[in-house]
């Protein structure tokens, strides 16, 4: 049976590594060598690899390993919304499903379209990129780290594509690539034109949405209000074999949402995350766009406090522009009562020097 092959590498070393390893026929397992020793230890015994190949290169073999099965590319951890470790496979054929649909979207060239990966490759967004130029056989230029200036280098040098994050957005001048894919935490306030923001998770393989519509080969429905996909860039299963899809293979999200008669999907956010505050639900996100307009807010998550009263109160979670002239809780609910309802205006403030974040930009709620 095929092993699972654990790589802790960075950049083009790692796809090195990854090639190899799907050339002998074994799956690859990520692991960010950013974790604590202690997280590393978590996931290979979690995830049960054969043996794990160091930032250095060098090779160990791992006791009580487990077996992949034929075909089985990728297994990538993932900690979902509970923050227990899973690692969802996904097979070559759902990689590559993948990246056939994505590339359809943006109108990939492979003669003439070179991709830039800059995002982590421990997480589904940054091997979906790498995926896409190995499907195509495209030029491929892989970087350890974002740096904006390495980034913009890149761009004159031929790459013509790339995904980024907001944040990483920011700090680039997006008109030097013909496409960006934009994902990974909510849209910024101005999205240029060559740039399409996406939803996906790593279930499905990175991106199954660009500005609201389903990619090629994806299917949406809503089904009690939230998100289901069906495609066959779906994942195979979880690594404990246990598999998320329904009979007629969909699959659930847990993400809220709806979808309009054109077909135009709009995510509320993550079901766990509704704030139920008086008998009223509050979806964090249009509050947060709203009091990210505030010049004095640098940057807000919106979250539910327990309350005896109101059930949960709404609280914005605030790093402010200028430390020494933060904004105050009556000028937040002022913001928010111009275009939402009173009840979603934040009872509480809290002020942060940062906002804790995964490495594609998200913030971690369950931190908060």
């Amino acid at each position: 049976m095929p092993d699972l092959v654990a790589i802790a590498q960075t950049g083009q070393a790692f796809v090195d590594s990854m090639r190899r390893a799907w050339d002998a026929g074994d799956a690859v397992l990520p692991v960010d060598s950013r974790l604590p020793a202690a997280g590393i230890t978590a996931l290979l015994e979690a995830m049960r690899p054969r043996r794990i190949i160091a930032i250095d290169g060098s090779s160990s073999a791992l006791l009580e390993s487990r077996a992949t099965e034929p075909g089985d590319a990728l297994v990538v951890p993932t900690s979902g919304s509970t923050g227990v470790p899973k690692g969802v496979v996904h097979t070559h054929s759902s990689i590559q499903a993948s990246a056939r649909s994505t590339s359809t979207a943006l109108g990939v060239d492979p003669s003439h379209d070179r991709w830039l990966c800059c995002l982590p490759l421990s997480h589904i967004a940054g091997l979906a990129v790498v995926s896409r130029a190995l499907t195509f056989d495209m030029p491929l230029e892989v970087h350890e780290r974002f740096d904006a200036d390495a980034v913009m280098r890149a761009a004159a040098d031929g790459a013509t594509l790339t995904a980024l994050v907001p944040t990483a957005l920011a700090r680039i001048d997006a008109a030097a690539f013909r496409r960006i894919i934009v994902g990974g935490s909510a849209a910024p306030a101005y999205v240029p034109e060559n740039c399409v923001m996406s939803y996906g998770m790593t279930e499905t393989g990175s991106a199954v949405v660009f500005d609201g519509y389903a990619l090629p080969g994806v299917q949406l429905r809503i089904v009690d209000d939230e998100i289901q996909v069906r495609g066959e860039m779906l994942l195979r299963c979880y690594r404990d074999g246990t598999d998320p899809r329904t009979a007629d293979g969909w699959l659930a999200t847990n993400d809220a949402g709806s979808i309009d008669g054109d077909g135009l999907l709009t995510v509320q956010g993550r079901r766990g995350d509704l704030i139920i505050t008086g008998g009223e639900n509050v979806w964090p996100a249009p509050v947060e766009a709203a009091l990210e307009l505030l010049a004095s807010i640098a940057e807000v998550a919106v979250i539910g406090r327990p309350d005896d009263e109101w059930g949960q109160l709404v609280t914005a979670v605030v790093v402010p522009s200028d430390p020494a002239a933060p904004p105050s809780l009556d000028e937040l609910r002022d913001a928010i009562r111009q275009s939402l309802p009173a009840f979603c205006a934040p009872r509480a403030l809290e002020l942060r020097k940062e906002l804790p974040r995964t490495a594609l930009g998200k913030v971690e709620r369950r931190s908060l």
